[in-house]
C-alpha cells in the first residue's frame, strides 16, 4: 500500500518544507547513513510517503522522502533499474530504506544512479519505527511552516505600513534589500527597471542589456542559478507584480547565495506590496497625465498663452522649455488582432519606456503619453544633431527587441527656440513620422530636415495624382516587378545621382561603358530624350521619389 502523509504546499516559487539535511538531525533519523547522493542533502522535505508497492511512481509528489522496507523492491527487482531515475524526474527529496528484513543491501545500479543525480539514499536504523519517523519529522516541517508563515506575516504588515505611510518603490525595495540581503529590483513586465536597492554587484552585467533592461527572458520565477551566455552566472529570485489589470512588473533579488524557500516567500509578499505601490503609483500619475496632457496640448496647438504664463507652469510641472528644444513624437506600428484593453496596456508601457529614457538622459525633459503617440520636449545639446539625438533616445527605447516589446516610428522637429515655435515643431515631428513610415516603412526613425523633397509630395492629398504622375511619367516601368525593370530604374537612379556622368555610373553599377551607353538608349526610348532635356529628368527623378514612398 502507499500513504501520503501531511501534505505541504509545495510550488516552484516559495516552496515550504526542511532540508533533509536538517531532518538527519532528528532522534528517529540520527543513526541513518547516507549511502550514495550525499550531495543532494540540500534538497528540501515538505511531506513523506511509504512506499509498499512497485508502481510508486503514479502516487509520488515533489518534495517527498520516501520511506521504505525494500519489499517491493525484492518482490521486484526490475523496479530497481530506473527507480531513482523516476523519483528523481518527479522532484522527490530522497528515498530512506530499512535494510535486513526484505533486502539486504541497496543494489550497486541504484546507488550509481543515485550518486550521478545527486539523489540521496539513507539507510534507516534497523530499531527505529516508521511512525516516529513520521511523527517527528511531521512536527519538524510542520514548525518551520509556521515559522515562515509568521515571518512572512510581519514582513507583509511591516511593507505595507511603508506604503500606507507614503513611501514608494524606493523606499520599499530598500527595505527588501535589508530582509534578503541582496540586490533588489523592481522592473515593468519587460524588464525596465523602475526601482533598485542594495549592492549592484551581485547582478552581472549579463542580466542586463545595453540599455539598462533586466533580460527576463533569461528568467522564469522563483529560484534559481541563472547562466549566462558570456559564462556568468547569479542566484536569483523573481516574482510577479500582479494588480487588477494584470501583471504589472515584476520583483527580483539577486543574492550572494541560493535563495531559501522563506526567502522567495519574503519576495512574494514584497510583489503584492509593489502592486499596491504601482496601484498608487498609477493613480498619482494618471492625475498628473491629465493636467500635463491638457498643458501640452495647448502648447502645441498654440493656446497656451504667452512665455510670462507657460514658464511658471511648465516649471511647476518639472519642465524647463526656456531653452533650445527638440520635440520627438513616436507611435507604436499598427499591429492586428489585439483587443482594445491589450493596446491600451502596450500603449501605457511603451510611454512608460519613453518617460524613463527621456527623463535619465533629460530630467528637466517634457515626457506625455497620448491615446495615440507619445510626445517628448528634450533640451538641445550644441554639436548633437536632432537625428543623432533621436536614434539614440529610440535605440535605449527598443533595447534589444525583447520582452514582447513592440516596434515603433518616430519623428523628430527642427531645433525650437523656446514654447512659441513649438507648434511648428509638432508639425515637423508628426510629419517626419508620417513620411517616414511612407518612405522607410514601419519601425523606423526621421527628422525632419532629412525628409527633402518627400516632405512636398507628402502635401499632395490625392495619391491617384500621384499614381497618374508616375504612369505618365514613367509608363509601365512604375508597375512592373520583374527584374529587368528593376535593374533599368536602378541604372536611371544612378545617371540622375551623378549627374548624366556615364563613367561614374558605370563604376558605380560595375557595368561597361558600352553596356550603360546600351541602357541609356533603352532607357530614352522608353520614357523620351532625358539626356538632353532637363526637365524631364526632373520629372523622372521626382517620380522615383514618389515610387519609394509606401502608401500611395
Amino acid at each position: 500500500m502507499s500513504t501520503s502523509l501531511q501534505e505541504m504546499p509545495s510550488a516552484e516559487s516559495g516552496r515550504y518544507g526542511v532540508s533533509l539535511q536538517e531532518l538527519l538531525s532528528t532522534p528517529s533519523l540520527a543513526g541513518a547513513k547516507v549511502i550514495a547522493g550525499a550531495a543532494g542533502l540540500s534538497r528540501l522535505v515538505a511531506r513523506l510517503n511509504v512506499m509498499e508497492v512497485p508502481d510508486i511512481q503514479a502516487w509520488v509528489k515533489p518534495d517527498e522522502l520516501l520511506l521504505t522496507t525494500g519489499y517491493p523492491l525484492r518482490e521486484h527487482p526490475q523496479t530497481t533499474s530506473t527507480l531513482i531515475e523516476d523519483l528523481d524526474a518527479r522532484g522527490l527529496a530522497g528515498i530512506a530504506i530499512k535494510l535486513g528484513r526484505y533486502l539486504d543491501g541497496i543494489p550497486a545500479d541504484m546507488i550509481a544512479q543515485a550518486d550521478r543525480l545527486n539523489f540521496p539514499i539513507i539507510e534507516l536504523p534497523d530499531q527505529v519505527a516508521f511512525d516516529d519517523i513520521l511523527h517527528e519529522c511531521l512536527s519538524v516541517i510542520l514548525e518551520g511552516h509556521v515559522a515562515t508563515l509568521e515571518r512572512s506575516d510581519a514582513v507583509h504588515r511591516a511593507l505595507v505600513g511603508i506604503v500606507l505611510e507614503g513611501g514608494g518603490l524606493p523606499e520599499l525595495v530598500s527595505e527588501v534589500t535589508l530582509l534578503l540581503d541582496g540586490f533588489v529590483i523592481v522592473t515593468t513586465p519587460d524588464g525596465r527597471v523602475l526601482a533598485k536597492a542594495g549592492d549592484s554587484a551581485l547582478a552581472p552585467d549579463s542580466a542586463f542589456d545595453e540599455t539598462g533592461r533586466l533580460i527576463v527572458e533569461h528568467q522564469r520565477y522563483g529560484a534559481q542559478e541563472v547562466h549566462y551566455e558570456d559564462g556568468s552566472s547569479a542566484f536569483v529570485a523573481a516574482a510577479p507584480i500582479v494588480a487588477a489589470h494584470g501583471e504589472q512588473g515584476r520583483i527580483a533579488v539577486f543574492g550572494l547565495h541560493r535563495l531559501t524557500p522563506i526567502d522567495v516567500t519574503i519576495l512574494e509578499r514584497s510583489a503584492t506590496v509593489a502592486a499596491l505601490a504601482l496601484t498608487k503609483r498609477q493613480a498619482i500619475a494618471a492625475v498628473e497625465s491629465k493636467y500635463q496632457g491638457d498643458f501640452l496640448r495647448d502648447l502645441l496647438s498654440g493656446r497656451a498663452g504667452g512665455a510670462e504664463h507657460t514658464l511658471p507652469y511648465s516649471r511647476a510641472l518639472g519642465w524647463d522649455l526656456d531653452r533650445a528644444l527638440l520635440l520627438i513624437v513616436a507611435e507604436l506600428d499598427p499591429e492586428h488582432g489585439l483587443s482594445a484593453s491589450e493596446l491600451r496596456a502596450a500603449s501605457d508601457r511603451f510611454a512608460l519606456a519613453w518617460e524613463s529614457v527621456v527623463r535619465a538622459r533629460d530630467p528637466r525633459a517634457a515626457v506625455v503619453g497620448f491615446s495615440s503617440e507619445v510626445v517628448a520636449l528634450i533640451g538641445s545639446v550644441e554639436g548633437v544633431t536632432p537625428i543623432t539625438a533621436l536614434n539614440e533616445i529610440a535605440a535605449a527605447v527598443s533595447g534589444d527587441g525583447g520582452g514582447g516589446r513592440r516596434k515603433f516610428t518616430a519623428g523628430v522637429s527642427r531645433i525650437a527656440k523656446g514654447p512659441n515655435e513649438l507648434p511648428t515643431a509638432y508639425e515637423q515631428a508628426r510629419q517626419a513620422v508620417r513620411v517616414g513610415r511612407q518612405v522607410h516603412g514601419s519601425g523606423r526613425v526621421a527628422d525632419f530636415d532629412s525628409l527633402g523633397v518627400f516632405r512636398v509630395l507628402s502635401l499632395v492629398p490625392d495619391s491617384s495624382e500621384l499614381r497618374s504622375f508616375l504612369a505618365e511619367t514613367l509608363g509601365d516601368l512604375a508597375t512592373r516587378i520583374d527584374p529587368e525593370a528593376a535593374d533599368l530604374r536602378r541604372t536611371l537612379q544612378a545617371l540622375l545621382d551623378t549627374n548624366l556622368n556615364v563613367a561614374e555610373t558605370s563604376r558605380l553599377l560595375h557595368f561597361h561603358y558600352n553596356t550603360l551607353r546600351y541602357r541609356i538608349g533603352k532607357l530614352e526610348r522608353m520614357l523620351g530624350p532625358f539626356t538632353t532635356d532637363a526637365h524631364l529628368r526632373l520629372s523622372l527623378a521626382l517620380a522615383l521619389r514618389i515610387l519609394t514612398m509606401r502608401g500611395i
